[in-house]
């Protein structure tokens, strides 16, 4: 199976560049699985979908605002950081631009001297690992000077920080946001736990690596990138509950499902566990927990439309994707959503 299989040409004007107004006023398009029949909704409306006894994984990861804009500290050059995941302690890998004036002695100053970086040796594919020095809390700092890490496909400015954060983000150590999750509103939430849906939360931190492209032509040569996910036991027992009553177990978004196929045995049962997975899903591969999925309409060829297309079939999600083109629905980040069941 090529990369070239997952292709569907995308007009850019359908790229959403800034979030809508309100959160749950978004298109919703529910798809069912066997059918294929399709229904144009509003996302609101989600909740006439989901039943008592259904269990909802949301992830809760907080992105954390990791575009920093520093100088060099002898010679003023500009440097912007991108922090991609803490090594330990003060220790991070990060990406940086340019990559030149960024070399294994050097030192880099943010905000007027109240955040440094040592730079200590140059990282896999390029990145650098730095040692940052500062007085206080580094995430207090972050948020002070640093920035959200927007995809690449988004050019325009985002007014407000929180709009990149679903509104029940904790834990916080994302690179990018689990979009899927930007749609609900707390009132949402909360009237889906009225109607009888349980509601678990596990965490997955995204890597930049869920924007890297597929370079081979076969999907079977790709290298997914690593991730890391928990799962506490009150998650686990609450979905493996949701399981053995026979209520649905539906991921909201690419990385709660991620993390519920990493963490389950062969017999579908969840782990509470804390580890990184690469697992790779693509058509041919066997759900053991997910019966449904929300999530976003994601880019042609990635590795997250191959998940998709393993859930429901690449014809049907090809096909679903034509119909969201047709209706004028917006992709990517800050777009649409989907409903599998």
């Amino acid at each position: 199976m090529n990369k070239s299989d997952f292709y569907f040409d995308l007009p850019e004007e359908l790229i959403a560049q800034t979030p809508i107004k309100e959160r749950d006023t978004s298109k919703l398009m529910v798809v069912d699985r066997q059918t294929g029949n399709i229904d144009h909704k509003q996302f609101k409306d989600i909740i006439k979908y989901l039943k008592a006894g259904d269990c909802l994984v949301l992830n809760n990861t907080k992105v954390l605002p990791a575009r920093l804009f520093g100088a060099k500290e002898h010679t003023g050059g500009k440097v912007e950081f991108l922090l991609l995941k803490r090594i330990e302690g003060n220790k991070w890998e990060t990406l940086v631009k340019p990559g030149k004036k960024a070399k294994p002695g050097d030192v880099i100053v943010f905000g007027d001297g109240i955040l440094k970086a040592n730079i200590l040796e140059v990282g896999q594919e390029g990145s650098r690992i730095v040692e940052f020095v500062y007085k206080g809390i580094f995430e207090e700092i972050l948020d002070q000077l640093g920035s959200m890490p927007l995809p690449p496909y988004i050019k325009e400015k985002l007014d407000e920080k929180e709009r990149y954060q679903t509104v029940y983000a904790k834990e916080q150590g994302s690179a990018a946001a689990p979009t899927a999750g930007l749609h609900f509103t707390k009132e949402l939430i909360e009237d889906v736990k009225n109607k009888g849906v349980k509601i678990a939360y596990v965490t997955l931190h995204v890597g930049l690596g869920t924007f890297r492209p597929v370079k081979a032509d076969s999907i079977y040569d790709h290298k997914m990138h690593e991730e890391l996910y928990i799962i506490d036991k009150e998650a686990a027992d609450i979905i493996n509950k949701t399981k053995e009553e026979g209520g649905r177990v539906i991921s909201v978004g690419t990385t709660s499902t991620r993390t519920l196929e990493s963490a389950a045995d062969e017999l579908g049962k969840v782990k509470a566990e804390s580890r990184w997975t690469d697992i790779f899903m693509y058509p041919g591969y066997e759900f053991k927990v997910v019966d449904g999925i929300i999530t976003n309409f994601h880019l042609p060829e990635s590795t997250l439309i191959m998940l998709v297309s393993a859930f429901m079939g690449r014809e049907r999600t090809l096909n679903a994707y034509e119909e969201a083109i047709k209706n004028k629905y917006r992709f990517f980040s800050f777009g649409d959503a989907m409903f599998i069941i």
